[in-house]
C-alpha cells in the first residue's frame, strides 16, 4: 500500500526555488552568503509506514488476481464527519484518497468495503515495530507520529553497507513484513521527514539528500513539509508562500511578528541551523540475575542454596519493573565450559519467592556438577506485567483457593501439552469445536459493546452456545476420526449392526440418530457437498460409542459411504 499523505500535500507545481534571503533582516534585498548549518550531528533517516488494509488470512499473492480485490477503506470519525483514514491500492485506482467523506466515497463507489479504523493498533504495533529496529539497526530509533519513525543512522550505516543499501533492505524487510514504506536519509530529522512524506522517491521508494544540500533539495518542497499547524499554513496560502524555498527567503522578524517562533524554529531544525532532539523507544532489557563461586559447587545442597539466593534477587527485579514472571530458565556453568539449563513454567505471573524457589529445587537432581559448578543463573524468558490485584467477597469467608501453585507444580512434571482444558469453538465440525486452552486461561472476552443505532440490538435472543444442547456429545472425543471396518447397516438411515474397531468386533443392540451434519463449504471446496450422518451406539457389553457414516446413502457426491469412530460416551 502507498504511503499516506494528508489531502492536498505533495509537491506544488511551482518548483522554482527562490533567492535566498539575510535571515533575521528587514531589508527584503539582502542577499548573503550560503550559511553553513552549525547543528549536524550525523545522517538520519525517516521512514513513512502505512499498514496493509486486508485480512491477513486472506492474503492473495500478486498478480493478476490482486487487481480484482476489491477496494477498502478504513473511516474514522472527525467531529461529526466520517473519513477516510486509509485506502487500499484498489481504492486510490479509482480515486479515494485519505481524508474524503466517507458518503461522497459511499455516492462514487457503492462496492466499496468499509472497515473501522484501529489507530490504538496500530500505534502499537508501530511501536513494537519501533523496538525490533532498534535491537537490529539502530540504537536510536524515535516514533514522530502515527506513521512515522525517525532513524539515527550516525555510526551504523557502513555496518549494513552503506546509508543506499540500508534503506534498500529496510524497505524489502518491511515489504515482506506486509509492509509498504517509503525512505528518506538527510543530515537533519526534519529534512528527512519531509523527503520521505513529500519528495518524489527514487527508484524502490528511497530518497537520499547528499550531505550539505539539505536546505536546496528541501526548497521546492511545500510548506507542509515542515510539520507546521494548520492555521498557519493557511496564512501562508493566502500570502502566496507555497514552498519552503520562498518561505526561507523571507525576511525573518518579520515571519516572527506575524506567525511566533514556532515556524522558524521548524525551518531551522529542518535545515540544521537548530538542534532536534530524538525521544528514543527503549527495548525492554530482559532480567538476568547471576552468581560466580570462586569454588565450584559439586552436590545439590549448595546449588539449591544459591537457587534461593537468586530467586531473592530475581523478585526483587521483577517487583522493581512491575511485572511477574511466566517462564523461567537455570542455566548451570561447569569449569568445563558445559551449560545445563532447566526451564520452568508458570500458569500465572508471579514472583512469589516460595514458589519458584520451590520449583527450581525439585528439579536440581537433574544438574550433573561434573567437575563443578562455576556460575548459576537465572533468566526470564517471559514475563507479563503484575499490578496489585483487588480482594472480591468477604474476607471473613475465607480466601478462594489458588490452583496456580498447583497447576505450575503439575505442569512443571508432566509437561505443558499433558494438562489443557476445552474450549468451546463455534463449529459445526466435531473435531473443530473443541480446542485446547491453558488451564487457568481467562475467559474469551464478550461481544463489544453495539452503538444505541446498530441494528443488531433488534436481535433480542440469547446468544448461542456453541454445542447444540439437543445433540449431546461424547465425553472422549478422538482426535481424528478411525476407520470402521465389517461394518453392516441398512442404507440409508439405519444405525450399523456390527463394526470391527482395532481389531474388535462390536454387536449393536441399541441405536439413536441419525444426526446430519453439513460440511462448512466457506473453508474448503471439498466440503461443499460433504454430509456426515453420526449415531450414538450401544454394544451388547453396555459401551456406548459415536460413529458416523460419510454420505447420505443417496448422493454420491456426499461422501463414499465409509464408517468412522469418533469418540466414546463415558
Amino acid at each position: 500500500m502507498p504511503a499516506i499523505r494528508y489531502p492536498g500535500d505533495g509537491p506544488h507545481p511551482d518548483k522554482t526555488a527562490a533567492k535566498e534571503r539575510r535571515p533575521g533582516s528587514n531589508d527584503p534585498g539582502a542577499a548573503v552568503k550560503e550559511v553553513a548549518a552549525f547543528f549536524d550531528t550525523g545522517r538520519t533517516t525517516a521512514g513513512t509506514v502505512a499498514r496493509v488494509c486486508r485480512d491477513p488470512a486472506a492474503a492473495v499473492p500478486p498478480g493478476p488476481a490482486a487487481n480484482t480485490a476489491p477496494p477498502l477503506v478504513t473511516v474514522q470519525k472527525v467531529g461529526s464527519r466520517v473519513e477516510i483514514a486509509a485506502a487500499s491500492p484498489a481504492a486510490r485506482a479509482i480515486g479515494v484518497e485519505p481524508g474524503m467523506a466517507l458518503t461522497q466515497v459511499r455516492a462514487a463507489t457503492p462496492e466499496i468495503v468499509v472497515r473501522d479504523a484501529d489507530p490504538e493498533g496500530d500505534q502499537r504495533a508501530l511501536h513494537r515495530l519501533a523496538v525490533a529496529l532498534a535491537r537490529r539497526w539502530t540504537p536510536v530509533v524515535a516514533i514522530e507520529d502515527s506513521q512515522s519513525l525517525l532513524l539515527d543512522l550516525t555510526g551504523v550505516a557502513h555496518l549494513h553497507g552503506g546509508e543506499a543499501r540500508l534503506a534498500r533492505r529496510l524497505v524489502r524487510l518491511l515489504a515482506r513484513l506486509g509492509i509498504t514504506a517509503r525512505v528518506a536519509i538527510a543530515d537533519t530529522a526534519g529534512a528527512a521527514w519531509a523527503c520521505a512524506h513529500h519528495a518524489e522517491p527514487e527508484r524502490g521508494g528511497v530518497t537520499i539528500l547528499p550531505p550539505g544540500a539539505t536546505l536546496d533539495a528541501l526548497a521546492p518542497l511545500p510548506v507542509a513539509s515542515l510539520r507546521v499547524d494548520e492555521r498557519a499554513l493557511e496564512l501562508l496560502r493566502r500570502l502566496g508562500v507555497d514552498t519552503v524555498g520562498q518561505l526561507a527567503a523571507l525576511p525573518r522578524a518579520p515571519l516572527a511578528r506575524r506567525f511566533g517562533t514556532a515556524l522558524a524554529q521548524r525551518l531551522d531544525q529542518a535545515s540544521g541551523r537548530a538542534p532536534e532532539p530524538l525521544a528514543p523507544v527503549v527495548p525492554p532489557v530482559a532480567i538476568t540475575v547471576e552468581q560466580r563461586f570462586a569454588e565450584p559447587l559439586l552436590t545439590a545442597e549448595p546449588i539449591a542454596h544459591w537457587i534461593g539466593q537468586l530467586v531473592d534477587r530475581l523478585a526483587a527485579e521483577l517487583a522493581r519493573a512491575g511485572r511477574g514472571a511466566r517462564q523461567l530458565l537455570l542455566a548451570a556453568t561447569r569449569v568445563d565450559a558445559a551449560v545445563q539449563t532447566l526451564r520452568v513454567g508458570f500458569a500465572r505471573p508471579t514472583r512469589a519467592r516460595d514458589h519458584l524457589r520451590r520449583l527450581l529445587v525439585r528439579r536440581v537432581e537433574r544438574i550433573d556438577p561434573g567437575f563443578g559448578i562455576e556460575a548459576l543463573t537465572l533468566h526470564v524468558q517471559r514475563a507479563d506485567p503484575l499490578a496489585p490485584e483487588y480482594l472480591d467477597g468477604d474476607l471473613a469467608e475465607g480466601e478462594r483457593p489458588d490452583l496456580a501453585p498447583l497447576v505450575d507444580a503439575i505442569v512443571n512434571r508432566i509437561g505443558a501439552a499433558r494438562l489443557w482444558r476445552a474450549r468451546a469453538v463455534e463449529s459445526d465440525v466435531p473435531e473443530r469445536s473443541v480446542a485446547g486452552a491453558a488451564p487457568l486461561d481467562p475467559p474469551e472476552r464478550a461481544a463489544p459493546a453495539l452503538r444505541r443505532d446498530d441494528v443488531r440490538r433488534l436481535d433480542t435472543r440469547d446468544a448461542d452456545h456453541p454445542w447444540h444442547p439437543r445433540w449431546p456429545r461424547p465425553t472422549r472425543l478422538l482426535r481424528h476420526p478411525e476407520p470402521l471396518d465389517h461394518v453392516l447397516a441398512e442404507l440409508p438411515d439405519q444405525p450399523p449392526k456390527r463394526f470391527t474397531w482395532r481389531g474388535e468386533s462390536h454387536v449393536v443392540v441399541r441405536g439413536d440418530g441419525p444426526e446430519r451434519i453439513a460440511g462448512e463449504w466457506w473453508r474448503r471446496r471439498g466440503e461443499r457437498d460433504a454430509v456426515r450422518d453420526y449415531y450414538q451406539v450401544e454394544d451388547e457389553a453396555g459401551r456406548r460409542y459415536w460413529l458416523f457414516r460419510r454420505g447420505d446413502g443417496e448422493r454420491g457426491a456426499t461422501g463414499d459411504l465409509s464408517w468412522y469412530m469418533h469418540g466414546t460416551f463415558g
